[in-house]
Parts: C-alpha cells; structure tokens; sequence
C-alpha cells in the first residue's frame, strides 16, 4: 500500500510541477519576484494565488482511511518563502480553513488545517533564511520534511481514536514528506530561475539602453530638430526588436521611421495638447487605444514616455510594435531611461556658451566620464554578479544610475567638495568589483573640509591611474584619495603604486603637451582658473598627482570671475 500511495502522490505532483510552471510564466508573478518591497495589495494576491494552489494540492490528493494524503502544504510554504510571515499565515488561512471544512477525510480535518496554517507562519519567518543560502531549493525541501512532520505530530495529539492516528501516520508520513519535498524543491527552482531571469533581462535592457545612449549623446548636444531626431530614432531601432521609432516635440513629430526604413510623419492631432508628467508614461495596448490617443498608425501597440526641459516638457520619445499588447515591462524601463538620458543631454545642450577654454574641457570631461569603455566594463561587472551575487549587482546599478545621474546634471561650474568625492566613489566602487581584489582604495579626507571645486577634477586623475598606473598590474594594485587643510590651500591628491611614468614621458606631461584626455583637462583648467601648476612625482613605486586649490580670496575671484561667464 506504501508503494501505491507513492505512486499516486508522484501522479499528483506533476499536477503541481505544471502548475508551478503555468504560475512562474505570469508576468504578475514575475513582477511580484523582482520587486524589494511589496504592497499589501501584492501581498494579498500573491497568498490568495497560493492559498488557491494549496486548494488544488487537496483536491489531487488520495484518500486513506478516512483522511487524504495531498500535496497542499507546497503552494502554503512556497507562498511563506517567497512572501514572508504575512503571506505564508494568509494562504495557509486559505488552504487550511478549506481543509477544515471539507465534507471527505473529516477524521483529520482538524488537524491537517491548523497544521498548514502553523506551516504557512514557519515557512514565512523562514524566508530570512532562504534569502541568505545559494540552494534555496534545497532548504525548502527540509523546511517541507519538518512541517510535514509537524502535521503528523499535530494529527496524533487532536485526531481521535489515537490508534487509528498512529496507523495513519505510518501510512502516509513518508510518501508525503517524500513527494512534497520534492514539490516545494521543484516549485522554488522555478520561482528562483524567474527570479534570475527577470534580473538578467533587466541588466541586459540597461546595458542597451546605455549603448544607445552613448551612440546618441553626442547627436543630442546639437539640440532637438529634425536632423537629430532622424539619426536618434535610426540608432534605437538598430539596436532593438522594436517596429517603429519616433520623436516629437511639442507642435510636430520630428522624425518616424519604422523597421524597414520608411520615413514618415504620421498623423498626430493631439501633439499640441499632449501633457505627460514626468517620470510618467502613456501606452496604448491596442489599435482602439492609439485612436482615443489621437495616434493614427498602422501599428497596434505603443508607448509614449516625455522629454523634458527642466521642468517644461519640450517633446516626447514614441516607440510602437505591430502587435497588441506586446510592449514588455522591459521596454518601458528601457524607454524611460532613454528618455531620461536623452532630456539631460538636451538640457545640457541648452547650456550658454562660456569661455572657449573651459567649455572645451568641460565637453571632453564629460566624455571622458561617459566612454562607452567605461558603461561596458561596468555592465558587464553587474551583468556577471547578477547571476553570483543579485544583492551586488542591484547595488552597483544603484551607484551606476547615481554616476550617470549626477554627470548629466551637472553644470554649475563649481560644486562642492564632498559632491566630487562622492562621484568618484560610485566610479570606484563599480571599478573595485571589476578589479575583483586586485584594487583596494583608501580615503584620507579630512571630514571637516567645506570647499568648492570644479566639478570632473579627481575622477580623471583616478581614472588616469587605473588605465595607465595599473595596465601591466595583475595584483596589489593600491590607491589613495589624500584630501588636506595645507595653510593657504587645499591639498587634493592621488597616489597610486603603479608602474610609473618614463623619463620621457614625465617631461611631455609637465609641460602640459600630452596626449591623455583626462589629465590634461584637468591641467588645463586648473591653470586657467587659479593660475596654478598640478604637480606630478613619479618613481618605478608608483605616482602621485598634486592639485593645490587655493583659500579665501583667490578662491572667490575665481569664483565670481567663472560664475560670471553666461
């Protein structure tokens, strides 16, 4: 009968192992396991989806000497793993008050429905747990073997006569905690590969998103106009499955082109009433919704996310698919962050001209903060640690989104201090992980210190010491950030351990007719601002860079002097 009992409940479990799989291809489902923080409206649904799965499990269960031998313990903890405490007691509430007052198998109803809500609430503080082990699979599979044991426990001490328990458990208890097990394991494989798969696309949408970008930055510096927004609308259905592209300002779509190359500018009455808040969207999912739109295309699904001025709105970014409903969550993120990406450029484009020198050197900073080298290593740094260390790779997106937040908003032409610092930590925090432990970086900054500099300073001279400083160094490389009250002046410094500069070499930087981008800008700005030299020393033991920023009032001439160039 043991051999029976197996059998059936194997029969039954592929019942739940598609069900795990129909419920893992839910887009509701994808996004409730990628998000960090739930709602109480998510985690409603999520346990009555369970609390329904466990239901289910009841009903494919075999009925043995007056009881039922199910799998409705599976949808209960994977609900607790996956939701926490408030989802694990809610499905079990679900599942269990079903089984309680189910007509069949009422000699163990009792116990079997208090036993799936106590095994709802234990999955649920278990998820802290499972968050913090590689094989959650497997730690699932336990946590299902000592709630089923929980459950015979509970059906020996209520379920009465005590004789006719004892023989029940002895029937039941291995082929349950046996298939479950397997069930719960099989179930959180699914649920984790999702998870997995949800992270990797988002990387991968980031990292195309940023290849566009850097593709159209320099179009967009030349300002919004039928030029650019031709060449900006070719880029991004080159490099996406996207079946047309348009961009438009506030009286006229500037350019259309779908995936043929057709150019066209499509009707559009609403252009002019047209208001999108931003951070916010329109889609249309369907022909009908394109028409209340205005919107007369071939196309039947499309999104419509605003380009802004400061806080004006100047336009809008507009991508369509042929089919209805077929625009992914993934290709609004990668539409919001284009647009974001793009009304930063388009502000900075707006900028008046300054002194020749300084706009020059401001461009190519920028530039330089933003070489596609740079987003591609760090991409491909996240990307590799979202399969190895997920809580990483959010982390370095976050920093990587800061980096390139604060590099398109800034155009003061000083900030302060503490502001650059910062900048340059997310830039070497992203440049660490990809160094792996070959880098370590120590700040020595002087917490008191409350000045202005230009901005693009010290991550160039950072950036310098990584490529050149560390180019043949596959271990120990060492960097020290040295921020210092030195009498008159500020001292900022950087020093490295690396290779040195040549003779050769040295002589050309000092005299400021080098090659290098990075260091030569910053040289050249530090002159034409406080009319001082940036200092190198260098040795086959490293390099050490020197910048001596000037107090009181050659600080503010400089100020005012720079300030007062629009």
């Amino acid at each position: 009968m043991l051999v029976d009992l197996l059998m059936n409940l194997l029969n039954n479990l592929g019942l739940i192992v598609l069900l795990a799989f129909f419920l893992s291809r839910l887009p509701y489902i994808k996004g409730f396991l990628s998000k960090n923080k739930m709602s109480l409206r998510d985690k409603v649904i999520f346990s009555i989806i369970f609390g329904l799965v466990g239901i289910i499990g009841t009903y494919a269960g075999v009925e043995v000497n007056g009881a039922i031998a199910n799998s409705r313990s599976i949808g209960v903890i994977v609900a607790g793993l996956f939701g926490g405490p408030f989802v694990g007691l809610f499905s079990g509430l679900i599942a269990g008050i079903h089984r309680i007052l189910l007509p069949t198998g009422k000699f163990t109803a009792l116990a079997c429905g208090l036993s799936t809500i106590l095994g709802g609430v234990i999955a649920g503080y278990g998820r802290k747990y499972v968050l913090m082990v590689k094989n959650k699979w497997l730690f699932g599979l336990f946590l299902t073997v000592i709630i089923e044991a929980i459950q015979m426990a509970m059906i020996l001490l209520i379920s009465k006569p005590f004789t006719d328990a004892l023989v029940l458990v002895k029937i039941i208890f291995i082929p349950m905690a046996i298939i479950n097990a397997l069930g719960t394991g099989a179930f959180i494989l699914l649920m984790s590969e999702i998870s997995k798969e949800t992270e990797y696309n988002a990387a991968k949408k980031a990292s195309l998103a940023l290849k566009i970008a850097s593709l159209t930055l320099p179009l967009l510096r030349l300002g919004l106009n039928h030029k650019t927004a031709h060449q900006v609308c070719t880029i991004i259905l080159e490099n996406t499955s996207l079946d047309a592209v348009s961009i438009a300002d506030q009286t006229q779509v500037l350019s259309h082109i779908d995936a043929d190359q057709n150019i066209s500018c499509y009707h559009d009455e609403a252009i002019k009433d047209l208001f999108i808040p931003r951070d916010a969207y329109k889609i249309a999912n369907n022909k009908s919704e394109l028409k209340a739109l205005h919107v007369n295309c071939q196309y039947h699904s499309g999104l419509f996310v605003p380009l802004y001025e400061k806080d004006t709105m100047i336009g809008s970014l507009r991508i369509f698919k042929t089919n209805a409903y077929s625009l992914t969550l993934s290709d609004i993120k990668m539409a919001k962050g284009l647009a974001y990406l793009f009304s930063s450029q388009i502000e900075l484009s707006q900028i008046p001209n300054q002194e020749a020198l300084l706009m020059k050197s401001e461009i190519r900073a920028l530039q330089a903060r933003i070489h596609p080298h740079f987003l591609f290593n760090a991409l491909n740094t996240i990307i590799s640690f979202c399969r190895t260390d997920a809580d990483k790779a959010r982390v370095l997106l976050t920093k990587l989104s800061d980096h390139l937040r604060t590099s398109f908003k800034t155009n003061e032409a000083f900030i302060p201090i503490d502001q650059e610092i910062q900048q340059t930590k997310n830039y070497l925090d992203i440049e660490e992980a990809r160094f792996s432990n070959r880098l370590k970086v120590r700040y020595e900054v002087d917490p008191t210190l409350n000045f202005k500099i230009p901005p693009l300073i010290l991550q160039p001279l950072v950036e310098n010491a990584l490529i050149h400083g560390f180019k043949d160094k596959s271990e120990d490389c060492q960097l020290v950030i040295r921020l210092a009250d030195q009498d008159a002046n500020y001292l900022i410094e950087v020093q490295d351990n690396g290779k040195g500069i040549s003779p050769e070499k040295l002589k050309t930087v000092k005299a400021n007719q080098h090659t290098g981008i990075g260091l030569k800008n910053v040289m050249d700005r530090i002159q034409s601002i406080y009319h001082t030299n940036v200092e190198v020393e260098t040795n086959s033991l490293g390099t050490t860079i020197k910048i001596l920023i000037p107090k009181g009032k050659d600080l503010q001439d400089a100020v005012d002097r720079i300030g007062a160039i629009k």
